[in-house]
């Protein structure tokens, strides 16, 4: 008899999980209380010919994503269009713009260009970034990090040095160039980690290398292109999918899961993976049973949420580019707003996102299909009016960058998304978009565990436990959380891939 094993949610680290544990015989069912699957990768269309991503832009790590498809004897190309964008993004400053190539050699001679010796310093530190890159991704974010036992490999322990992992990255990046706009165009990446650049480790310099060097690509369709076909993988393998499908208990007995109650409906299981909010998840347990009390989650250094703005324009935005990040305010400035005083930041920092400059079926015949982000502190107040306040000064910034009026008249659709949407939709703690930040002190075993304590047939998935926030390791982690539960039953692990 197979195994028959619940999935709650089907955001990334969900699909991944149910494709691994279906393929390797388990029967597998995965609820999601949305109608749509995805999670924060969700998609939604409008009724005047708009189509919006809803969360990740960004397609970095190709490789990885690759292999996931690769386990299933597939390629990207088999599901999706994928284009390298060139230039790879934009970045506005108070006194300029650097525009960032595809080509290596050409990035090399704008390094140069900005600042003498620059290049060489590139080469340096890229080559650095990839022998971290091909260490972390392949050897450290792949463990469970249920043991430090786990690191003690002699390949780790030979490399031990050499990832950095005691440097912090805003020192590291100063090592190797001096340019303020060089700097902060090396520490862009780690915002997506979800912490100030100098409480990150070096180690993560290998985000550098799988974005700058594997370069930034988009799938034509959006984003979402991926989750459809990590979805068709999972049905193929035998996976059903249940929506709107709230979990709103999982049911316990003699210290075993047993089951969960859907809307409001008892469904019996011998298994259960939350791909959901790790900490709403344990709200849905007794007390005794969570892994972590409300003192633990206090204490979290989290990743930002953000404000997010949906927008179409009904004309053509000239000089704007597929990714353009508005960074002509102070960097740390926006940072202490996020982790130190937690309040709508005076100055911020935002980030632009115009799919339609690539994808001609996201927005109607010469209209513009706009995303603007900005990073605030989770738990913070957002109502309507504060957020339009911030909607005013992010497109005056973008006028003023692209040459253009009035555009607040021009908009032909617009959805805003906040704190409080990343709650009612995704029961998101406190309104967080990325999870947890990846600290040193919340790196690896010292994550959230991926294992239920004192429930042996509970598991966790995705942005809140190993191996981190983004789409690459939320699918690292759906295919880790897998390998553990098949371990129970080796006949179904030996064909595991």
């Amino acid at each position: 008899m197979p195994n028959k094993i619940a999935v709650i949610g089907s955001g990334i680290s969900g699909l991944s999980a149910a494709a691994y544990l279906s393929k390797s015989g388990n029967e597998v069912h995965v609820f999601e209380k949305n109608s749509t699957p995805g999670g924060r990768a969700r998609q939604f269309h409008t009724n005047n010919g708009y189509t919006f991503d809803m969360g990740p832009s960004w397609y970095w790590m190709p490789d990885i994503i690759e292999d996931f498809f690769k386990d299933f004897g597939y390629k990207t190309g088999d599901f999706y269009e994928l284009v390298r964008l060139d230039p790879q993004f934009e970045m506005i400053f108070a006194d300029g713009k650097l525009s960032l190539p595809d080509s290596y050699e050409d990035m090399r001679l704008l390094f140069e260009e900005v600042e003498p010796g620059a290049a060489k310093q590139l080469d340096r530190f890229m080559e650095s970034a990839k022998y971290k890159y091909e260490i972390g991704m392949r050897d450290f974010v792949v463990k469970p990090c249920l043991s430090w036992f786990e690191f003690i490999s002699l390949k780790i322990a030979k490399g031990a040095l050499k990832l950095d992992l005691l440097s912090d990255y805003r020192s590291y990046v100063k090592k190797h160039f001096t340019n303020p706009k060089l700097i902060a165009l090396m520490e862009f990446p780690v915002i997506f980690l979800g912490a100030s650049p100098k409480n990150i480790p070096a180690l993560y310099s290998l985000m550098n290398y799988g974005g700058y060097m594997l370069g930034t690509h988009y799938p034509i369709g959006g984003f979402y292109e991926l989750v459809k076909a990590m979805k068709s993988v999972s049905e193929e393998q035998g996976v059903k999918f249940h929506f709107e499908a709230n979990v709103d208990r999982i049911i316990t007995v003699d210290n075993k899961v047993t089951g969960i109650s859907v809307n409001g409906e008892f469904i019996e299981f011998d298994s259960i993976v939350s791909s959901s909010d790790y900490h709403h998840t344990e709200t849905l347990l007794d007390a005794k049973y969570r892994n972590y009390n409300e003192e633990y989650w206090e204490s979290r250094t989290f990743a930002p949420s953000c404000l997010i703005y949906y927008l179409g324009f009904n004309q053509v935005i000239p000089n704007l580019k597929h990714h353009t990040l508005f960074f002509e305010n102070d960097f740390d400035s926006h940072i202490a707003t996020i982790y130190g005083d937690k309040k709508w930041p005076n100055e911020p920092l935002f980030y632009s996102c115009c799919p339609s400059k690539t994808d001609t079926s996201v927005a109607p015949r010469e209209h513009e299909n706009v995303f603007l982000l900005m990073p605030l502190a989770i738990g913070i107040e957002d109502e309507e009016a504060i957020r339009e306040k911030y909607l005013e000064e992010m497109l005056s910034r973008l006028e003023r960058h692209t040459g253009t009026t009035d555009l607040l008249s021009k908009i032909d659709f617009k959805r805003s998304y906040c704190v409080s949407d990343f709650v009612s939709d995704y029961n998101a703690y406190k309104g967080n978009a990325y999870g947890l930040a990846n600290t040193l002190k919340q790196t690896a075993v010292l994550k959230p565990s991926i294992k239920n304590s004192k429930l042996k047939n509970l598991y966790y998935t995705g942005q809140l436990t190993v191996p981190g926030p983004g789409v690459p390791p939320s699918i690292i982690s759906g295919k880790i959380v897998a390998k553990e539960i098949n371990k129970q039953t080796p006949s179904h692990y030996e064909k595991t891939i």
